[in-house]
């Protein structure tokens, strides 16, 4: 089981569970179309926004297999959501987990993926004791595999029109990082 202590921070970010106050700040990045362009998902709109929202608020535990931990990325100088970061569960057998995250374009560039995305790595790795984390990404979307890089995470498959997404065959690039290795990277 993972459950935090909030807010966890890092050098520019506060990573907390979203709360009900967060709708205008998801709304802004989920009803982009640039956002949802290599994702499951069309852009939402509001209502479709609030009801993902209260399926975030409940997701900053994982108690089980299969759970997803949601975490609200705040940029702390100006006070706004820039994005979220998840990780999830995959296996407890094999002590699996994925991360994933999500930023607002208009905070690109500034490595605020890469510093929240590597809080999600370290509970992953030390609070759920997971001995590998996968990320996972449609393969056009090479500004996500620059982030999941400067992770120190590792290439391991180009999968060839393994998804139809959105309506066309896709291609998913996946990338991940043994517990030794993220050791050697904390301590190195």
């Amino acid at each position: 089981m993972l459950r935090p202590t909030y807010p966890i921070e890092t050098e520019r970010l506060t990573l907390r569970p979203f709360h009900e106050d967060d709708l205008g700040g998801l709304y802004a990045y989920q009803s982009l179309p640039d956002v949802a362009r290599f994702l499951y998902w069309e852009p939402r709109n509001l209502e479709e926004s609030r009801a993902f929202l209260k399926q975030k608020i409940g997701a900053s535990t994982v108690e089980r297999e299969g759970d997803w931990l949601v975490l609200a990325v705040v940029w702390r100088e100006t006070g706004a959501l820039v994005g979220e970061v998840n990780l999830q569960w995959r296996s407890r057998e094999h002590r699996q987990g994925e991360l994933g995250y999500i930023l607002n374009p208009a905070y690109h560039g500034r490595g605020f993926a890469t510093e929240a995305a590597a809080v999600v790595l370290r509970l992953g790795f030390e609070g759920l004791g997971l001995h590998r984390v996968v990320g996972r990404l449609d393969a056009r979307n090479a500004a996500s595999a620059r982030v999941l890089e400067r992770l120190g995470m590792r290439r391991e498959a180009h999968l060839l029109q393994n998804e139809i997404v959105k309506g066309e065959w896709t291609d998913e690039i996946v990338y991940a990082m043994l517990r030794h290795e993220w050791e050697s990277r904390a301590n190195g």
